[in-house]
């Protein structure tokens, strides 16, 4: 049986490729090959149209490693810059994703940054080296400065059970603003913690009713709370095409917009610069171990869902500029690792590319921090069963890890059961939550807006 199975492949190839020759560099339609490759090793593609027709494969059947799929698959996409993934036992074809490897590919990548450094001395160089070029590569030296002086922009405060709610509108840049707000405790005697809530892709963006039950509970355990809109989303939107936060400069902008809003939450009197945490999910994830990194004055970080080794973020705001590529190439699980010896709690789960935390780039983080004797100062909890989200699974983790290293009293948050609770936060309307009025009638006369006037700003500063 097995004598005839291998006699119909070798048919199959042959009448494929008999018209074939050195000639005409033994091409063929891609779309053909893969019908060959999906007969050859009973499997499934799943792929849109428009990548394949039209294209044609050039030494088509000699690209065919008839003991391996996985090296036929390679070998037969690469020449288009296109790879694979399994999507429902299918394995779909998309594009090159530039900040996605694999598994493998990620042990390897650590296993190889090992080799750079073995003791603190060495991994202090290389982080100084990292640092100095991530902020570089953000293009802050040339941000930075050129800070407008225009005063905040803040509404009337709600008032909550525990903590009140006012929405803020910082010029970034002169004419950009990133609007968001902030919660802040009640009746609080002395200085306040800190906490950066960057905000991911997930769907309503801050307005979401779990970014907004986190920054409430952060506030009525006695923090400073902050979340703001991404790039070109929510109020950015006044301003800026949602495509456009498929540009790189969304990662500089939104990495300058997270270091404007804690600029200003140090000038309040009653924070307090010793306690600053960051903490955020997805897109969220990748901006706080980026200024967990490079930022000094972070003494808290907490990503979640997004550590990995092998994922760098797919989109532009993560990965638009050329951060990963600094020393020579890193990843996320270096980038986490340069918040040594601070405490981090990275949180993870068992349905995305932070599958692997627990056996992989966790060993790595407690690498690093043992350089420094400080193992107890990283954590990870990680939950196999669940997904791509910050579920209140992950909030509780949050919650503990903050309140003890901020030195909080983690019993405001629980009720009588000894249960955490976020019964007591008010959920509010999206449009409740504007800086610039329900229909964005108080956006300022001096905002920009779209795409030619973006870039003659940052022209304009040496972009």
């Amino acid at each position: 049986m097995k004598r005839i199975i291998l006699l119909v492949f070798s048919l199959m190839a042959i009448s494929g490729a008999f018209a074939q020759t050195s000639d005409n560099s033994y091409a063929r339609p891609l779309a053909d090959v893969l019908k060959d490759v999906e007969k050859q090793f009973n499997i499934t593609f799943k792929y849109d149209k428009k990548l394949i027709d039209g294209k044609v494969l050039p030494y088509a059947d000699w690209r065919i490693r008839t003991w391996s799929l996985e090296k036929t698959l390679q070998a037969i996409l690469s020449p288009f810059d296109y790879k694979y993934v399994m999507d429902n036992g299918k394995y779909k074809i998309k594009t090159y994703e530039y900040s996605r490897t694999t598994d493998e590919e990620g042990k390897d990548f650590l296993d190889y940054l090992k080799t750079l450094y073995s003791d603190k001395t060495g991994w202090e160089k290389r982080k100084a080296e990292l640092k100095s070029c991530m902020r570089e590569a953000l293009r802050l030296p040339q941000l930075i400065p050129n800070k407008p002086d225009s005063k905040i922009i803040l509404t009337p405060k709600r008032k909550y059970d525990g903590y009140t709610v006012e929405n803020f509108a910082i010029e970034t840049l002169p004419g950009i603003y990133v609007c968001g707000s902030f919660y802040k405790p009640l009746n609080v005697k002395g200085k306040c913690p800190v906490m950066l809530n960057p905000n991911g892709h997930f769907d309503k963006g801050r307005y979401r009713d779990d970014q907004q039950k986190r920054c409430a509970m952060q506030a009525r355990m006695g923090i400073i709370s902050a979340d703001w809109d991404i790039f070109a989303w929510g109020e950015s939107m006044l301003q800026f095409d949602n495509k456009l936060h498929q540009l790189s400069a969304a990662q500089s902008i939104q990495t300058l917009n997270t270091i404007r809003v804690l600029d200003y939450l140090l000038t309040l009197k009653e924070a307090d610069p010793t306690r600053v945490g960051i903490t955020g999910g997805s897109g969220g994830g990748s901006m706080t171990m980026m200024i967990a990194a490079i930022d000094d004055r972070i003494t808290l970080s907490i990503p979640v869902v997004m550590l990995s080794s092998h994922f760098s973020g797919g989109c532009p705001c993560e990965s638009g500029m050329p951060t990963h590529l600094c020393g020579n190439h890193t990843n996320n699980a270096e980038v986490a690792a340069m918040f040594a010896p601070r405490p981090q709690l990275a949180l993870t789960d068992g349905q995305d590319w932070s599958s692997t935390v627990p056996t992989l780039e966790y060993p790595f983080l407690q690498r690093t921090y043992g350089f420094y004797g400080a193992e107890n100062k990283v954590k990870n909890v990680h939950f196999p069963a669940e997904g791509h989200d910050y579920g209140f699974s992950k909030r509780k983790a949050m919650y503990e890890f903050t309140a003890e290293n901020f030195g909080l009293d983690i019993n405001k948050l629980k009720n009588k059961a000894g249960d955490f609770d976020e019964s007591k936060v008010t959920l509010e309307e999206e449009w409740q939550m504007y800086a610039f009025g329900r229909k964005g009638e108080n956006l300022p006369a001096n905002a920009i807006k779209g795409k030619e006037a973006l870039m003659e700003v940052l022209k304009k500063i040496g972009w």
